[in-house]
C-alpha cells in the first residue's frame, strides 16, 4: 500500500467511524422509545412501493419544480457514488478499476460527467429557489446552506478533476463530452499541471465525501438515511384508524404520550425522515389561518427535543424526562390541529403527523385533565346523551317524523342501515339532508331501516378530542346494538361517522360493510334505480370534506351525482386531496378559535373565488361551517346545498 493509501485507509476509518458511532447511538436512540406502532406486514407491497417513492421519487415529484430538482440531484448522487467509489478503491489499490466491465465502464463514465454537471445545476435552481423566490414554507435553514454548498463544491472537485484529465489523457474524450469541453477551457499546454490538478481535485473530492459523511448525523440530511427505511414502513393504507388504546392490560398505565419515549420508534423515525420542504406546512390549514400549529415545526421540535435529552432517553431514565408540553411544544400547538390531514399526503418521505397529536391529546385530557374550557361540555353531554349536543336521545328520530321510517327493531329484513348520526338527528340544517337522503332511497326502492332512539355518537369527536375511553365506550355500546340485529351494510351521509364505522370499529370487534352517502348514491345512479334530470343550471363548486377525501380517499363520487343532474363543477383553487379543510375536524367542530382567522372562513373565500352560486357539500361539518361563512361574508346570493339535496331535488 503506498503512504496515499495508508493516509486514506486512516481518514476513511476515521470517518465512517464516527459516522457509525452517531447512527448507532441514534439507533439506539429510537429503539428506547416505548409507544406502540402499526403492525408490519405485506412485504410485496411495500417493495413496491420503496421503488417508486424511493428510486422513483414519485411522492418528491408531486410537486414539479423542486422534485425534479430533488430527483436530479438524487439519481445524479447515486450515480456518482459509483465512480467515488471507484476512487476510494484504487487509492488504496492503484492497480484496480472498474475497467473490466468492458463497454458499460465506459458508458457509466458518460453518465457520470452528464449527472455531474445536471447536479450542479440542480444546485444552483436550488438556490434560486431558497434565496431568491424563498417560499415561505422552506424556511431559511443554515443547515440546508451548508449542505448545498458541499453538494455543489463536490461537483465541481468532480468536475475539474475529470477537466484536468482529459487534458493529460484524452483518450477517455469521447465518452465524458461535458468535461471535455471544461478541458478546453483549461488548456495551457502544461501536462505536470494537469497531472498535479487531476490528483488535487481527486483529494478535494474524497475529503468533501468523507466530511460529508461526518455531517450527515448532524443535518437535517440525516433524510438520506432515514427517508428510505422510513417509506418501506410507511401505513400503508389510504384510509386510517388511530391507534386503540387497551385499557384491559394490566401493564399499561400511562394513557397517550406524556414524554417523548412514550412515542413510538416510527414516530421518532420520522423526525430523522423529515426533509424540512415545508410541503405540510404550505397546506396546513391551522398554519394559513396564524394558527401556532406549524406541521414541520411540530416535528422539527420534537427532534430537536429528542436531541436535548439523549443521554437521559440512552439511560433508560424515562421518569427524569420532562413532558412533551414543557418542552418546545405547547398546548395552542397540539389543539389547533383539525386532524385533516393534508400535512400528511403532502409529505413526499410520509411522516404521520396527527399520531403523535392525538397522542398527546390523550395524555392531556386522560392523565392530566388539561384541554379546552368548552371541551368539558361536550363529554359530559356524550356520557349522558349520546351525543355532543346536549339533546335527549328519546329525540334522535325525531327528524324522520311524516316519512314513515321504520327502525331495524321494526323491520329487521333490509338491504342496508341508514346510519343517521348526531348531526342528522339533531342539527335543523342537516335534518334536511337525511331527510334528502332518505326519500332518495325510497325512490330507488331500497329496503333501508334505521337504528332510531338506540343509535347513539359512534364516538369520533371524543376520540378525536383525546377522551379514548369515552370512545369505546360509545363504540362497544353501537357495536352491541349492530350485532344484536345483526348489520352488515351501513350507509350514513356523515364522512366522520362513516371512518369510525369503516375503520375504527375493526378494532373493537365491529365488522361491517360501510358506504358514504355519495358512494351509494352513485352506485343507485349506475344502476338506473335513480334517474336525475340534467336541467341544473346554475354554477357550482364542490368542497371536499377531509374525512371523505384524504382520510377515505373519495373525491369521484360527490362528483360524478354533481354531473349526473348536470352541473359542471368549478373547482375551488384547493380541491381533491389538497383541499382547504372547513376547520371543523378533530373535534374543533365544539371548539372556539381564539387565535387567527377563522378556517371555515378562509375555505368561503376560496368558494366564493370561483363565483359559483351554489357551494356543494357532503358533510354535515363543512355543511354547517361553510353556511356560517357564507353568512358571515354576507354572501346572501350562495347557497350551500349537501349532494343529497341537490340530487332529490333533480330525481
Amino acid at each position: 500500500m503506498t503512504w496515499e493509501g495508508f493516509l486514506f485507509l486512516i481518514l476513511a476509518s476515521s470517518s465512517l467511524g464516527y459516522s457509525g458511532y452517531r447512527f448507532q447511538t441514534l439507533f439506539h436512540v429510537l429503539k428506547n422509545h416505548r409507544g406502540k406502532t402499526h403492525p408490519l406486514g405485506n412485504w410485496a407491497e411495500r417493495v413496491q412501493t420503496a421503488f417508486l417513492d424511493i428510486l422513483g421519487q414519485r411522492a418528491v415529484l408531486r410537486k414539479k419544480i423542486p422534485g425534479i430538482i430533488h430527483t436530479t440531484i438524487f439519481w445524479g448522487f447515486l450515480i456518482i457514488s459509483i465512480g467515488t467509489l471507484e476512487q476510494f478503491i484504487s487509492t488504496l489499490n492503484p492497480h484496480w478499476s472498474l475497467e473490466f466491465l468492458g463497454t458499460f465502464y465506459w458508458i457509466l463514465m458518460g453518465l457520470q460527467d452528464c449527472l455531474t454537471y445536471l447536479v450542479l445545476l440542480a444546485v444552483l435552481a436550488a438556490c434560486y429557489r431558497r434565496f431568491i423566490l424563498r417560499p415561505e414554507g422552506l424556511g431559511q435553514s443554515q443547515d440546508a446552506n451548508r449542505v448545498l454548498l458541499l453538494t455543489g463544491s463536490l461537483m465541481l472537485s468532480i468536475a475539474l478533476m475529470h477537466g484536468c484529465e482529459l487534458q493529460r489523457d484524452p483518450a477517455w474524450a469521447k465518452w465524458m463530452p461535458l468535461s471535455r469541453g471544461l478541458s478546453y477551457l483549461l488548456e495551457n499546454g502544461n501536462p505536470e499541471l494537469y497531472a498535479f490538478g487531476s490528483h488535487f481535485f481527486k483529494w478535494i473530492h474524497m475529503l468533501l465525501v468523507l466530511g460529508f459523511a461526518m455531517y450527515i448525523p448532524h443535518s437535517k440530511h440525516l433524510h438520506i438515511v432515514a427517508a428510505g427505511p422510513n417509506t418501506f414502513l410507511k401505513n400503508l393504507k389510504k384510509t386510517k384508524a388511530m391507534r386503540t388504546i387497551s385499557f384491559e392490560d394490566p401493564e399499561v398505565s400511562q394513557y397517550g404520550a406524556s414524554k417523548l419515549t412514550d412515542l413510538s420508534w416510527k414516530d421518532a423515525l420520522d423526525y430523522y425522515a423529515c426533509t424540512e420542504c415545508g410541503r405540510c406546512q404550505d397546506v396546513c390549514p391551522a398554519y394559513q389561518t396564524q394558527k401556532p400549529l406549524s406541521p414541520k415545526k411540530l416535528i422539527l421540535d420534537l427532534k430537536h427535543a429528542m436531541q436535548d435529552q439523549k443521554e437521559t432517553i440512552l439511560a433508560k431514565n424515562y421518569e427524569a424526562l420532562p413532558s412533551i408540553i414543557d418542552l418546545r411544544v405547547t398546548e395552542d400547538v397540539i389543539w389547533a390541529c383539525t386532524s385533516c390531514r393534508a400535512c400528511e399526503i403532502a409529505c413526499p418521505v410520509f411522516i404521520e403527523h396527527t399520531d403523535k397529536i392525538f397522542d398527546i391529546r390523550r395524555n392531556l385530557v386522560m392523565m392530566e385533565s388539561r384541554f379546552p374550557p368548552e371541551v368539558q361540555t361536550v363529554f359530559k353531554n356524550m356520557e349522558n346523551q349520546g351525543t355532543p349536543w346536549a339533546f335527549s336521545p328519546e329525540t334522535r328520530s325525531d327528524w324522520a317524523e311524516g316519512l314513515s321510517i321504520k327502525t331495524v327493531a321494526e323491520n329487521p329484513e333490509i338491504d342496508v342501515l341508514l346510519w343517521v348520526g348526531c348531526a342528522g338527528a339533531y342539527d335543523e340544517r342537516n335534518k334536511k339532508v337525511v331527510r334528502a337522503f332518505a326519500s332518495l332511497l325510497k325512490k330507488a326502492q331500497v329496503k333501508f331501516a334505521i337504528l332510531g332512539n338506540e343509535e347513539r355518537c359512534t364516538g369520533d369527536p371524543a376520540r378525536r378530542m383525546g377522551n379514548e375511553y369515552l370512545y369505546q365506550t360509545l363504540a362497544r355500546s353501537n357495536i352491541e346494538v349492530l350485532q344484536r340485529y345483526q348489520v352488515k351494510k351501513i350507509v350514513t351521509s356523515c364522512p366522520h361517522c362513516l371512518n369510525t364505522l369503516k375503520n375504527e370499529y375493526p378494532d373493537l370487534g365491529g365488522h361491517y360493510e360501510v358506504f358514504h352517502h355519495a358512494q351509494y348514491l352513485a352506485m343507485l345512479i349506475a344502476q338506473g334505480k335513480i334517474k336525475p334530470s340534467k336541467n341544473y343550471e346554475e354554477s357550482i363548486t364542490f368542497h371536499d370534506s377531509c374525512y371523505l377525501g384524504r382520510w377515505n380517499g373519495i373525491y369521484q363520487e360527490p362528483r360524478e351525482i354533481l354531473r349526473s343532474v348536470g352541473a359542471n363543477p368549478v373547482e375551488m383553487k384547493s380541491h381533491h386531496q389538497e383541499s382547504l379543510c372547513c376547520g371543523a375536524g378533530g373535534g374543533r367542530m365544539w371548539m372556539e378559535e381564539h387565535l387567527g382567522k377563522r378556517i371555515n372562513l378562509a375555505r368561503t373565500e376560496q368558494a366564493l373565488e370561483t363565483g359559483a352560486s351554489t357551494i356543494a357539500t357532503s358533510c354535515p361539518f363543512c355543511l354547517t361551517m361553510l353556511s356560517d361563512g357564507v353568512q358571515s361574508k354576507m354572501a346572501t346570493q350562495t347557497k350551500v346545498l349537501d349532494i343529497a339535496e341537490l340530487l332529490n331535488e333533480k330525481s
